[in-house]
């Protein structure tokens, strides 16, 4: 896979080099040539320096090929043009653009952009981490609209329904795991407690099964 990458920060710089890692055809693109010193010693991509919305800086990187590009830049606006004109003149099919105030984000979507908001995601995960260990989030859809969660079934629920646990709306059973085999289970599957639960939801659906007190003692 050909990707071109579009900002050599920390994240820029990893992001080139797992991909590399992994056998795609990577370049990366930034203004500034001092920042390519982030990246390993043996990275072996194509490291370009130059102004993004520069065609021939495009093209020097390949654009005319790539299968995905990579804004990841730490301003928002080179970020949602640079996506633009990946997007409508070159046609790339992946694109997929660092963001990181959240007004800005709209304007991503009504690009059609797929975005990662650090800002918005990152709250969201330390917020889940600071209110409860027994529900936490394995697998994150877009920026966290829907997320996989791992639920683990206090001692207390023992011989009740799993649809006593889960909020009514917005959340949806995946898997079960018992005594380490998994199963898919059904709202109505009786739980035991150590059972582990894995719940395709909305935070907000995760958000009122903590407020029902499903993990308070005796709930």
């Amino acid at each position: 896979m050909k990707v071109v990458i579009v900002g050599c920060g920390r994240l820029g710089a990893e992001l080139a080099y797992r991909l590399f890692l992994q056998g795609n055809e990577v370049s990366i693109i930034d203004s500034v040539s001092s920042a390519f010193q982030s990246l390993p010693p043996d990275f072996n991509g194509l490291m370009v320096e130059g102004d993004v919305l520069n065609r021939d800086i495009l093209a020097r990187a390949g654009i005319q090929d790539a299968d995905a590009v990579a804004l990841v830049t730490s301003s928002d606006v080179l970020n949602l043009c640079a996506g633009h004109v990946v997007t409508e003149i070159y046609h790339v099919p992946n694109v997929v653009a660092r963001n990181y105030d959240p007004h800005y984000r709209q304007l991503f979507e009504i690009f059609c952009m797929q975005v990662v908001s650090s800002t918005s995601w990152g709250a969201q995960r330390v917020e889940e981490m600071i209110y409860h260990s027994e529900v936490r989030t394995v697998f994150s859809a877009g920026n966290g609209e829907i997320e996989i969660y791992e639920v683990h079934v206090p001692q207390c629920w023992e011989g009740r329904q799993l649809s006593e646990l889960l909020a009514p709306e917005g959340c949806r059973p995946v898997a079960l795991t018992r005594a380490g085999r998994a199963s898919m289970p059904s709202m109505e599957t009786m739980l035991e407690g150590g059972d582990v639960v894995l719940v395709s939801a909305t935070s907000d659906a995760i958000e009122n099964m903590r407020k029902r007190g499903c993990f308070e003692e005796g709930a």
